[in-house]
This record gives structure tokens, sequence and C-alpha cells, in this order.
């Protein structure tokens, strides 16, 4: 069995770590149009009507929507291919790589939803966004590791690459569980039959990309059409391409996929999902919007919840002698990991649009404040953490003066 190897972890964090510096760029991009004249262009850009219709069936959505429903499906698509590589022959198949990164994201998750309900406690509509900051943006954490340079120890990597698979698939959960209302059982059942479908080709052994992305494309609109979010066909889809070619198994058809598809969700779909969604005006705003219980429940949650669950819970992991602390990383530097898993931004903002959207109440708080402010102050706290942590020691005849 092929096993991924160190070249992989490699590639994947120069990758991850210049879109997570392209996300920088066009979160702020969005945030300067948002509070510039060009504010009516941004929002007219976003609110720009589409339509595909087939005979009776249309999906009328605006530019905005059709990013948060349609591409970022294929986002999940290619987290659903990365989670069953790894499941399979990567370091999540292996138990002792599992332990210490699994019980960091249930603090991580865990422990900032806490914070979060601490401050909605008796606000019923801003509950609704208790997931938001249980979050990590895999992007974003990486990059912030790549101004580091080649003093992160490939275990840091490793860790934090395999604590945000775990995030993601809390989110996964999180989102079909809480954030399913309105369920139409026709659309679901239509669905359903796609499953099926996908079981057929997987069993027969049908290996050709265009019949999956059908089949895969009519559940993705079942689903949109149902009531659960459609974004979950991704994962679904990605769960049933085959790993290896019966007819060549040094071919892999998933991971020559996930392999094509990640430059176009990294450097494409992720930057233009922070462009859509993070533009933020200021203008108006004054401390009500900083002090309402909703974006200090994210901020603090991101910032502080993140550090304290993860942190707290790989401690007690390696107290208890269930998981190690691998041996190039120290304490200091494991708390910095933690630190930096603050860093919510594209799965906070995508949480955040499904908590909202359909509350019916005109609130007077703005939930991607709190995400923006405690991912920063996440990203500049964990970089200054680790920068310490992981500085050069001294030369012998130095340390010896």
């Amino acid at each position: 069995m092929q096993r991924t190897g160190p070249g992989f972890i490699n590639r994947f964090f120069q990758l991850e770590s210049a879109g997570g510096i392209l996300l920088i760029l066009m979160a702020l991009l969005a945030i300067l149009m948002a509070n510039s004249p060009l504010e009516r262009i941004y929002a007219l850009l976003l609110q720009t009507p589409m339509e595909i219709r087939v005979g009776g069936f249309a999906i009328d959505k605006p530019l905005l929507l059709w990013i948060n429903d349609g591409l970022m499906a294929v986002f999940f698509f290619m987290i659903g291919l990365e989670l069953k590589r790894e499941l399979l022959e990567g370091e999540l198949s292996e138990r002792s790589q599992v332990i210490l990164p699994g019980l960091g994201a249930i603090g991580g998750m865990l422990v900032p939803a806490l914070v979060y309900v601490a401050f909605n406690w008796d606000d019923p509509v801003a509950l609704k966004g208790w997931a938001i900051p249980a979050a990590t943006d895999i992007a974003f954490a990486l990059g912030v590791l790549s101004l580091l340079g080649s003093r992160v120890p490939r275990s840091a990597k490793v860790f934090l690459t395999s604590l945000a698979i775990f995030d993601d698939i809390g989110a996964i959960l999180i989102i079909a569980l809480f954030y399913t209302e309105n369920i139409s059982l026709f659309a679901l059942s239509v669905a359903s039959g796609c499953l099926v479908v996908l079981s057929i080709m997987k069993v027969t052994g049908v290996e050709h990309r265009r019949a999956y992305f059908a089949v895969g494309l009519v559940m993705w609109a079942s689903l949109l059409k149902s009531g659960v979010h459609a974004t979950l066909a991704g994962v679904l889809l990605a769960m049933f391409m085959p790993m290896y070619s019966r007819r060549d198994p040094a071919v892999s058809p998933l991971k020559d996929l996930e392999k094509a598809l990640h430059p176009t969700v990294t450097f494409f779909i992720l930057p233009l999902f922070a462009f859509a969604n993070a533009g933020v005006d200021f203008g108006n705003m004054d401390e009500r919007y900083f002090l309402h219980g909703v974006p200090m429940g994210i901020a603090l949650g991101l910032f502080v919840g993140n550090q304290v669950g993860i942190f707290s819970m790989c401690w007690l992991g390696i107290r208890l002698g269930v998981a190690q602390l691998p041996r190039d990383m120290s304490w200091l530097t494991l708390y910095g990991i933690a630190v930096i898993c603050g860093i919510g931004f594209t799965m906070s903002l995508f949480i955040g649009s499904l908590a909202f959207e359909e509350t019916g109440v005109d609130r007077f708080f703005d939930e991607r404040v709190g995400i923006l402010v405690g991912s920063i102050l996440s990203g500049a706290a964990g970089y200054a953490i680790l920068r310490y942590a992981l500085r050069k020691p001294a030369a012998p005849e130095e340390s010896e003066k």
C-alpha cells in the first residue's frame, strides 16, 4: 500500500500557505471596496441575479449565493477527497498520528462554542451562531506558519493539518445536523437515489469522472431544493471516488483529481469566497457593533476559546498517556499552534452565513466583525509565540559567555 510521505506534506504546505496570503489580500480588497465609493459597485456585483432553468426546474440566486452554495460545494468536495485519502493511507491512518490532533479538535470546537454561548445565552436568535467560532481556516493558518520559514518542524505542520481536517469533519456534521431547515422529502429522496446510483457505480468499478460528476450535479441540485445545505453534496460525492484503478493499481483517480482541484480551490474559489463575504462596512458602526454579544462571543471564542480548548485537551491527553508530544515540538510550540488555530476565517464566514440567513431579524450586529477581529488576534499572537518558540538556539561559544 502506498503511503503519503513528507513530500506531499511539504507540497501541501507550500500550496496552502500561498493560498492563505492570497486570501488575506482578497479579504482586504473586499473591506476596502465596502468602505469606499466603490461600495455600491461591490454590493451590486454580489447581488447580480443568475438563473439556470431546465424546463420547469429553475435555480435563481444572486451571485453571492452561487459562490456560497455552488463554488463552495467544490471546496467541500476537495475536503472530502483529502479526508478519504488521509483516512485510508495518510497521516490519519495511523492511530498514533490521530489521537493528539483529534483531542485538540474536540477542545477547539467545544470551548469556543461555550464561550460564544456564555455571551449570548439570553438571546435565542444570537444563539444560532454558536458554531461560528468552532472552526479553523487551514489556508490562513498555514499562511502564518509559512512566514516562519524552515524553522517550523514537520510535526507542527502535520499536527495543524490533521487538526484542521478533524475540524472540517466537525463543521460538516454541524452544518448537516443544525443548519438544515424546511426539509423537502421529494428532493431529499432524489438525493438519496443519487447515493444509490453512486454506490452501484463504485461496486461495478466505474472510474469515469464525468459519470460521477453528472450524478453529483443532480445530487447537489436536489440538496439545494431539499433544505439540506447543498455543499454537503461535495463531501458525499468524494466518498465514492475510487482510490485506485482496478485496471492499473498504480493509478489513483482520487489523488489525480485532488491534485487537479487543489490549485483551483486554493487560488480561485476560496479567494473569491473571501472577497464576496469579507466586505464589512465600518462607516456606520459604533461601539454597539463591537460590544454586542455576537461579535464579542465570536472574537473571544476564536482567540481565547480555541487556544484554551486545543492546548488543554492536548495537555490532558499527553499527561494521561493516551497521546505523545512529537519529539521536535516543545510545549510552547504546541501552544503557538493552538493560538493560530483561532484563525477561523473561511469556515466561520460560511457557518455565519447559514446561522443568520433565515432568522428574519433586522440585526444591528455583524458577525463578520467578530470573525475578523478574532482571526487577526489569533494570527498575530500565534505568529509572535511561534517566532519566539522556534528562534534559533545560540551558538555554543555564545551560550558560554
